[in-house]
């Protein structure tokens, strides 16, 4: 019960997350820009050669962020109907937090925050939003991890 709740409670939090930037794709995709721009970076010549100022280019990214973000909700609430169904192992198996955790940590904490600098600028710093992100799904994964492992043992044992 507790995977599934805690599934379903990730799978709320990322398609409201999907929803927002799909239907105010404005705000997100300006963030996006100035993070890819790095024109609220210390402007280190030595790290600029790295900035994105293609419109093109940081709207793709945006997009893909977008895409990649419902496509983990979408996995999310089957996984959570899974888990309600109790086909655990199924469930086990289709659940997006490692989607999550990627997009989070390699897309935003790693990429945009080491990569583009994002941690050096005070307005365009979502390094807590994705630490938050990154370690809610951490959390959810083990708990998930912990279920498929105790349902094993239950059904070896009888």
């Amino acid at each position: 019960m507790t995977a599934t709740l805690l599934t379903a409670g990730v799978a709320l939090y990322i398609a409201l997350v999907a929803f927002g930037n799909i239907t105010d794709f404005g705000t997100n995709r300006v963030f996006v820009q100035h993070v890819l721009a790095m024109d609220t970076t210390f402007k280190d010549d030595d790290l600029m050669w790295r900035a994105i100022t293609n419109k093109g280019i940081q709207n793709a990214a945006y997009v893909a962020i977008i895409v990649w973000e419902t496509l983990a909700a979408l996995v999310l609430v089957y996984g959570t109907w899974l888990w309600a169904r109790r086909a655990h192992a199924r469930a086990h198996s289709i659940s997006a937090y490692g989607l999550l955790m990627l997009v989070f940590g390699a897309g935003f904490i790693a990429i945009g925050g080491e990569w583009f600098s994002m941690w050096q600028s005070k307005t365009w710093n979502g390094l807590d939003a994705a630490l938050r992100v990154f370690v809610l799904s951490g959390v959810v994964l083990l708990v998930v991890q912990l279920t498929q492992l105790a349902d094993r043992r239950t059904a070896s044992t009888t």
